[in-house]
């Protein structure tokens, strides 16, 4: 039965259906030109799609399988998208937002996004702060095993939390410093657990991704088992594609 389009992303030039992409339930992946823009999608066996991970993986493989075949400027649409007909898409989407896609496309021309989240031990990290710091943890260690007030315990965690923090700005700072300037843009969430300290997005010219890598690793290296970097060197610009409603 079908339920409509599932849509995939948006691309400034013509795919050809030849590049035989598979997507969600094993559909073949096609292209159609909508007012100037070209669409992927696929025929939607279900009126909704669960996010589940082997939906998801579906999803960024159509995406990612287009951009290693040379069509590197796109705009990804979220994850389970499901439209009538294209006649909903020219009234919902281009026609209010027909703008805003020209110039993100003109912004994501010849760029990829790539991403960085840097995770650390925190209990190591309190431990390695306490050993440079001695002035720091014997003020502790003279309060372990004494009945303390809430004030002093909320003053020597305070004083932990400051120097933990300081310590975590610093990484932050020297990723930044070496980082940054090889971006066009760069875009910082937060943190994903307590274990990540670090989670940005950063928009640079597609040619310069080895440059670009090959400074994380040397920053990594200075930091020697400090720091677990996850470095993400080939995705979608969900990052740097968002649409602003008017």
């Amino acid at each position: 039965m079908n339920f409509g389009l599932y849509l995939y992303g948006i691309f400034p030039e013509s795919i050809p259906n030849s590049l035989e992409l598979k997507g969600l339930d094993g559909q073949t992946v096609q292209s159609q030109v909508v007012d100037g823009f070209t669409f992927l999608y696929s025929e939607a066996c279900q009126e909704k799609y669960l996010a589940s991970r082997r939906n998801l993986l579906a999803h960024e493989r159509v995406l990612e399988e287009a951009m290693k075949a040379g069509f590197h400027t796109l705009l990804p649409l979220r994850f389970g998208l499901v439209v009538k007909d294209w006649e909903e898409i020219n009234r919902q989407l281009i026609q209010l937002y027909k703008q805003q896609l020209e110039e993100l496309f003109s912004k994501l021309a010849g760029q990829r996004e790539v991403s960085i989240k840097i995770l650390w031990d925190t209990k190591s990290e309190v431990q390695a702060m306490m050993e440079s710091n001695p002035d720091l943890k014997q003020q502790r260690d003279k309060m372990e095993g004494k009945n303390l007030s809430m004030e002093e315990i909320i003053g020597i965690g305070q004083l932990i939390e400051s120097n933990l923090q300081a310590r975590k700005e610093a990484v932050i700072q020297a990723f930044s410093n070496e980082l940054n300037p090889l971006a066009t843009e760069v875009i910082e969430s937060e943190p994903m657990n307590e274990e990540m300290i670090y989670n940005a997005a950063f928009l640079i010219a597609w040619n310069s991704e080895s440059v670009f890598s090959e400074r994380v690793e040397a920053i990594d290296q200075k930091f020697g088992d400090r720091l677990r970097i996850r470095y993400n060197n080939f995705t979608a610009p969900y990052t740097f594609a968002q649409l602003v409603s008017e």
